[in-house]
């Protein structure tokens, strides 16, 4: 055991916590730390591995609250815009990528700061935007959440659907983007062996964050997790 991968599993880790706790953001965080301990492109693969069986085992237990016309648009985009990402991700230099990906998270952080969430949208058009969004953004720097989370907050879901509706469309975006990913050559022999390597942390992290879901403050554990992530997104567009 290297101290590279000790913190690359603490890392992990530490996003699959949040993954669980919320129904998002592994990427998010391990994005922000990952592309100093392996390639970009490595990191972004694997995370997308485990968002999808994350994802698919969460959907197993809340697939009774899924309403599969709700998020139908966010399917259509995303199906729409993966390739767009896929084709990113296999293009661009691993320079641009850790840019890309820094000014993702300060986007985010700037986006949950400033509150800026509608508190309502009509129309499928804002649907199928934020699924293209989510499949572009996502096959390029493994980031869907951001557009898929911010549409569902201005639908007027439950708590609970709206944690099932986010699995439904990432086991559907994630698939898409895992598939895109096969396409291109991107699932390499040391993608798998990475997946292999911290698939016991991941799932350490997905279950401890299930099982403190109420046991933690989400207010200073959201601001803990949003100023590291501007912090790394900084550090990502400066040294790219």
């Amino acid at each position: 055991m290297t101290v590279a991968w000790a913190v690359a599993a603490a890392v992990i880790a530490a996003a699959s916590f949040v993954m669980g706790l919320a129904g998002f953001g592994i990427a998010l965080i391990a994005l922000a730390f990952l592309p100093y301990l392996m390639s970009a492109s490595d990191a972004i693969v694997l995370l997308t591995i485990y968002a999808a069986v994350m994802s698919a085992a969460m959907l197993v237990q809340l697939r009774h609250d899924v309403e599969p016309r709700a998020i139908l648009d966010l399917l259509i985009g995303t199906i729409a815009g993966t390739p767009l990402g896929v084709w990113g991700l296999a293009a661009l230099p691993a320079s641009a990528l850790n840019r890309l990906i820094g000014l993702m998270l300060v986007v985010a952080f700037v986006l949950e700061a400033r509150g800026l969430y509608p508190r309502k949208l009509e129309g499928r058009r804002w649907g199928v935007g934020a699924g293209v969004l989510a499949g572009a953004i996502g096959g390029a720097v493994g980031l869907p959440g951001p557009p898929a989370v911010l549409y569902a907050a201005t639908q007027g879901w439950s708590a609970r659907s709206v944690k099932a509706n986010l699995q439904a469309f990432f086991v559907v975006n994630q698939g898409a983007i895992l598939i895109g990913y096969w396409w291109a050559g991107l699932l390499t022999r040391q993608v798998w062996s990475l997946t292999l390597g911290f698939a016991a942390p991941a799932a350490a992290g997905a279950i401890a964050g299930v099982l403190l879901f109420d046991r933690v403050d989400p207010r200073r554990f959201r601001q803990l997790i949003f100023g590291m992530i501007l912090l790394s997104g900084l550090v990502l567009l400066v040294r790219g």
